[in-house]
């Protein structure tokens, strides 16, 4: 009976930890399928801000990047690559709403959005660029926030 018992608990354990590893790839695997885009579903799109200067982002063949720059001061963004990551159509600049203008923003701020999509083509590397001069009214942007340059590696 002695060797039966041992038998039995471990016969139990396994049991489950295979319960537990299974539950925990349904759950990993929901995971996934919920943020990662399936194949037959459309691209990803990731949107890159201020926040991402002179940082990198890797993307797959496919995806859609948009540069959104808080400034109507900031130029569309370029490519330096457009065979790796090609415009997708105009600009758009978006001013902020005058009937509710935001207390921080005042007349002759840039208030609104400067953004600017890519389609990622082939696998390389882009970099996307803007710049400004002004960062207000009258008032010049300071060396460090000038130029804004995001690098893409496109993957296949």
């Amino acid at each position: 009976m002695n060797l039966r018992r041992p038998a039995t608990l471990a016969l139990t354990c396994a049991s489950a930890l295979l319960g537990l590893a299974l539950t925990g790839c349904g759950s990993t695997g929901s995971a996934a399928s919920a943020s990662a885009p399936a194949s037959t579903s459309t691209p990803a799109a990731v949107t890159a801000g201020e926040d991402a200067n002179r940082t990198t982002v890797k993307v797959a063949v496919g995806t859609t990047v948009t540069v959104e720059l808080h400034s109507t001061y900031w130029s569309p963004a370029a490519s330096s690559a457009p065979e790796v990551l090609a415009p997708t159509g105009s600009p758009s600049p978006t001013a902020s709403p005058a009937a509710s203008p935001s207390p921080s923003c005042r007349p002759g701020g840039g208030c609104g959005t400067v953004a600017t999509s890519f389609t990622a083509r082939t696998p390389g590397t882009a970099h996307l660029t803007a710049s400004r001069t002004v960062c207000g009214e009258a008032l010049l942007c300071a060396p460090g926030q000038r130029t804004y340059d995001l690098t893409v590696d496109v993957t296949g």
